[in-house]
């Protein structure tokens, strides 16, 4: 397993060994022992599972807030997707900063985005499946978004095309103004 830290504190790029031969190849994605070893140390409680079939289709910025607060471990199952976390943690010296990775299939990469930072990502290729696990259960009464295009985070998304939304994506709001449920514990 490989790890590159982030710029962003916490944040986490993994790319586990993949053995090959003429079938395929072979990965072990997770190992909650392995995992903590590298400081991946959630529990993860839930996984999902989506497909978008445009090119261009964001999702996010989305987050969970307390009590219902989620750590995740994103890849990409098929495709390629350019995924994002945003830190989000009140009195954070990277407040407002992203970070911003090409997971694919091909790649086999994956991202490790803690507790206090928003998720989105943009569809590289079409029907993108992308599989995530969430350290704790979906909470609708806890969610939360920001405005992916927010010009004061300043995501360069990497979109060729008109970007697909949801109406809830579009009409989320923006950083100014924001009351973080989440606070820095440096």
């Amino acid at each position: 397993m490989k790890i590159e830290e982030a710029s962003l504190p916490g944040v986490r790029m993994l790319r586990p060994r993949r053995h090959g031969d003429h079938r395929g190849f072979f990965a072990e994605t997770y190992s909650q022992r392995a995992y903590a070893a590298l400081g991946v140390g959630a529990t993860f409680v839930q996984d999902n599972h989506s497909v978008s079939a445009a090119v261009g289709t964001v999702r996010g910025l989305h987050f969970q807030a307390p009590p219902a607060a989620q750590a995740k471990l994103v890849r990409c199952g098929r495709g390629a997707i350019f995924d994002v976390a945003v830190d989000i943690r009140r009195g954070s010296p990277t407040y407002g900063r992203w970070a911003g990775y090409t997971l694919s299939a091909e790649n086999g990469a994956q991202l490790y985005i803690p507790v206090g930072f928003a998720h989105g990502f943009a569809t590289l290729e079409p029907d993108s499946e992308i599989i995530y696990k969430c350290s704790d259960y979906y909470a609708p009464e806890t969610e939360g978004a920001l405005r992916w295009d927010d010009p004061d985070i300043g995501i360069k998304w990497p979109l060729t095309s008109a970007s697909v939304l949801s109406e809830k994506d579009a009409a989320a709001p923006l950083l100014a103004g924001f009351n973080s449920p989440f606070t820095f514990e440096g």
